[in-house]
């Protein structure tokens, strides 16, 4: 229990920074505003490029860990897209928002740290594989199925242009492809290229965390609480149980295993906020749902460590 405290309640204390600046009139609403379009759109992609660009693909591929992982991950997806819409009768663009959240674990900021602590450092193989193809599959998901949605109606090569147009503009999928590329070319980037880029990367969670705290207090969760109740229980109870059993029936390496159990047994992480800001839909429900279910896993967490030992 000391373990997650000492992981999570420094990620709560930069969130309440930012809610207590905005509340107490600190720090302007539009302040925020331009902090979240510069983790969004700058840091978070620059995060992502360093992260995929320089990790070791080949050496950390695992394909019934991916399997074990992303299984549950799309099953939630798909699960939380159809809850919203035949249970909270929401539009289907919220439905997607929605389903996002529940597709996005907060597989670096949570799972990194509590994996190395729970395991130790020669444990996080898998979640470094998880980590390498979580960004691209999530988003790539996310946008085209969102696109679709916002696009219903059109012709196929209409819409396939559109889908193309969303994820080819995206700072985020520009982010993660120029990763992969200086990654899969062996592209040694200049010295002060890397420096610059590690300066914006140290910012980039700091940044989105305090942005966060300043969004919760302008989107409250009034009338949305079944909603976020059903994220918090796709994210941290049902994408965990599907890892759980398909990773036993694919007889997953122990470390493995316990790798892609927890993350997909952490919170959603801020990028669920991220994708529903950037398309102006569920914000509320997705801005509470990642505080309220990082608050929540102080306890499912523990379970899951109990769980898979």
């Amino acid at each position: 229990m000391q373990t997650l405290l000492d992981v999570i309640l420094p990620v709560f204390l930069v969130i309440g920074f930012g809610y207590v600046a905005v509340w107490r009139g600190l720090f302007p609403v539009s302040g925020v505003d331009g902090i979240m379009k510069f983790a969004q759109n700058f840091a978070v992609p620059c995060l992502l490029f360093q992260a995929i660009a320089h990790i070791d693909i080949s050496a950390s591929f695992s394909p019934r860990l991916l399997i074990s992982f992303y299984t549950g991950a799309a099953i939630c997806f798909a699960l939380g897209i159809a809850g919203a819409r035949l249970l909270f009768k929401r539009d289907w663009e919220d439905c997607v928002a929605i389903g996002f959240c529940c597709l996005f674990s907060n597989s670096v900021l949570l799972g990194l740290p509590i994996s190395e602590r729970a395991y130790g450092a020669d444990a996080l193989t898998g979640n470094y594989a998880i980590i390498a193809f979580h960004s691209p599959f999530c988003y790539g998901l996310g946008i085209t199925v969102m696109e679709i949605v916002r696009n219903r109606g059109q012709s196929t090569g209409r819409l396939v242009r559109s889908v193309g147009r969303a994820m080819f503009r995206n700072a985020l999928v520009i982010g993660l492809a120029a990763g992969f590329v200086v990654n899969l070319t062996g592209i040694t980037l200049p010295g002060v290229v890397e420096d610059a880029l590690s300066l914006i990367v140290r910012a980039a969670l700091p940044a989105a965390l305090f942005a966060l705290g300043g969004v919760l207090i302008q989107y409250k969760p009034e009338g949305d609480m079944k909603a976020i109740a059903m994220v918090c229980v796709f994210s941290l109870l049902v994408h965990p149980a599907i890892t759980w059993t398909t990773g036993s029936a694919l007889q997953l390496d122990q470390d493995l295993f316990r790798s892609a159990v927890l993350t997909a047994a952490m919170a959603p992480g801020f990028n669920a906020y991220i994708f529903a800001n950037m398309y102006g839909r569920a914000r509320r429900v997705a801005a509470s749902a990642v505080l309220i279910a990082t608050a929540s896993s102080i306890l499912t967490v523990w379970f899951w460590l109990a769980v898979i030992g």
